[in-house]
C-alpha cells in the first residue's frame, strides 16, 4: 500500500499574510506617516489662516482647497503613474508635499501662498495614492493578498478621521501652527526614506513615450482608455457613487444636531459613527471571510449600503441616527470584493493612470456630495436631505449593479471561479508567504 500523501500546509490568510510581505511593511509605514502629515498640515494650516485673517471664510476655504485640485492632478497628471518607476514618483510626490509644508512654515509666506502649496500638496496626493495602489499590486499580486493590503491602508484612513483631528487639537495647543506644520515636514520626508529604502525598483509600465508624446497626452489618453473599457467603467462608478451619497449625514452633522435639539457633543458623535462601522465592516470582511465570499457579498450588500440613511425620513433621534450611520458604515464590506474585481479588470499597462482617475474621482465626487447636500438643506429639512440622499443613492447604486453584472456575463467576470483561486495561489507562490 503506497504510503499516504502528506497532507500540505494551507498558505498563511488574513491581514496576518499581508504584514509578512516585507514590501507591503515599508508601504504601510510610509502610508500611517504621510497620512499623520496631512491630517496634521490640514487642521494647522485651518488655524494658521484664521489667525492670520480672522475670517471664518478664509479658514473654511483653507480646509476646502483640499479637494478642489483632486480632478484636475488626477486627470492631467495621471500618466505619471504609469510613464516612470514608480518608487521614483511615490518617493518625489513625498519631497514636493515636504517642500509644499516647508514654505508655508516660513513666517513670511502669505495667506495667498498658504492656499496655492494646499493645492499643490492636493493636486499631487492623487497621483501619490494612485501609484501607491498600483505598487500594491506589484508587490502583493492581484489576488487576496491585494486586497487585504488596500483595505488595511483604508482601515488607517478611516482611524484618522477618529483620532488624528483630535491629536492634532492637543498639538496646537502645545505649539503654534506653523511649528505643527513643521511636524508635517518630518513625516513627509520620513515617507519618502522609507520607500526609497523599502521598496524595489521596477520598471514603468510603459515608455516615457508609450502612451502619448507628452505627459498630457498620455495622462488623458489613459482615462480615455480606462472609460472606454465597459467593465472598468462600472467598476469605477461603482467606487464613485456610493461615496457622493454617503457624505451627506457626516455634512449636515451640525445643522441636524441643531434640528433636534441637542449639544454639540452629540455631533461628534454623529460623525464618529460611520467611522466605526467602517473600520468594523472592512476587518470583518478582512479577517472572516474567504475571498469567494468576499466577491459573493459585492451585489447583495452594495445594493442596500446606503439604505440605512432612509431612516432619517422619521426624523430620529440620536441613537437611531447613530445605528443608521453604524450600519452604513458596516455595509463598506463590499469594497473588498470590489477591490478585487476593478484591479483584475484593469489591463496592466493602464493600472497606474486607472488608479489614479479612481482615487481622484473618489475625493471630487465627495466634495460634490457635501456642495449638494448643504444647497439641499437650504431648501429642504435636514432629515429629509439625507434621507433623499439614501433613497436617491440606492437606486443609482441599483443601476450601476445591474451593469457590473451585464459586464460579468460579457467579458468573463472573476466572481467565485476557479481561475480566480487559481491566480490568488500564484501570487502566493510570487511572494512566498
Amino acid at each position: 500500500m503506497p504510503p499516504m500523501p502528506l497532507e500540505q500546509p494551507m498558505p498563511p490568510s488574513g491581514y496576518g499574510a499581508v504584514f509578512r510581505v516585507r514590501e507591503f511593511r515599508a508601504v504601510f509605514a510610509a502610508h500611517l506617516m504621510s497620512l499623520l502629515g496631512v491630517v496634521v498640515c490640514e487642521i494647522s494650516l485651518t488655524v494658521l489662516v484664521y489667525d492670520l485673517t480672522g475670517s471664518p471664510l478664509m479658514s473654511a476655504l483653507a480646509f476646502a482647497v483640499g479637494f478642489l485640485p483632486y480632478l484636475v492632478g488626477g486627470t492631467l497628471l495621471a500618466g505619471v503613474a504609469d510613464r516612470y518607476p514608480a518608487r521614483r514618483v511615490l518617493v518625489v510626490c513625498d519631497l514636493i508635499c515636504a517642500g509644499c509644508a516647508a514654505l508655508m512654515v516660513l513666517p513670511a509666506t502669505p495667506v495667498a501662498a498658504l492656499l496655492a502649496l494646499r493645492c499643490a500638496v492636493a493636486a499631487v496626493s492623487p497621483v501619490f495614492n494612485g501609484t501607491r495602489i498600483a505598487t500594491l499590486a506589484d508587490i502583493l499580486g492581484d489576488g487576496d493578498l491585494f486586497v487585504l493590503g488596500r483595505s488595511l491602508l483604508r482601515i488607517v484612513s478611516q482611524s484618522a478621521l477618529l483620532v488624528g483631528f483630535g491629536a492634532g487639537g492637543v498639538l496646537l495647543a502645545l505649539m503654534p501652527a506653523r511649528a505643527a506644520i513643521g511636524i508635517t515636514v518630518a513625516t513627509f520626508l520620513g515617507s519618502a526614506v522609507v520607500l526609497r529604502l523599502g521598496t524595489r525598483r521596477r520598471p514603468a509600465r510603459v515608455g516615457s513615450r508609450g502612451g502619448g508624446a507628452t505627459l498630457l497626452g498620455d495622462s488623458l489618453a489613459g482615462a480615455r482608455a480606462v472609460f472606454a473599457h465597459r467593465r472598468v467603467r462600472a467598476l469605477m462608478l461603482m467606487f464613485w457613487v456610493p461615496p457622493m451619497f454617503v457624505v451627506a449625514p457626516e455634512a449636515l452633522a451640525a445643522p441636524y444636531a441643531d434640528q433636534i435639539g441637542v449639544g454639540t457633543a452629540a455631533v461628534g458623535l454623529l460623525m464618529c459613527a460611520m467611522p466605526v462601522g467602517h473600520i468594523a465592516g472592512e476587518v470583518w470582511a478582512g479577517s472572516v471571510l474567504g475571498p469567494r465570499t468576499r466577491e459573493r457579498i459585492v451585489v447583495p450588500v452594495a445594493a442596500v449600503c446606503l439604505l440605512p440613511l432612509a431612516l432619517y425620513a422619521v426624523r430620529p433621534g440620536v441613537p437611531l441616527a447613530v445605528l443608521a450611520l453604524v450600519l452604513t458604515g458596516l455595509a463598506s464590506a463590499y469594497t473588498l470584493g470590489l477591490d478585487q474585481w476593478f484591479v483584475q479588470a484593469v489591463p496592466e499597462e493602464l493600472r497606474g493612470r486607472a488608479m489614479t482617475v479612481m482615487t481622484a474621482g473618489m475625493m471630487t465626487v465627495q466634495g460634490v456630495g457635501m456642495a449638494v447636500a448643504g444647497a439641499a438643506a437650504e431648501f429642504f429639512p435636514v432629515h429629509q436631505v439625507v434621507a433623499g440622499f439614501g433613497i436617491v443613492g440606492t437606486g443609482s447604486v441599483l443601476v450601476l449593479l445591474a451593469e457590473i453584472r451585464r459586464t460579468e456575463v460579457r467579458e468573463g467576470g472573476s466572481s467565485g471561479s476557479k481561475a480566480t483561486e487559481a491566480r490568488d495561489g500564484d501570487v502566493r507562490d510570487m511572494t512566498g508567504r
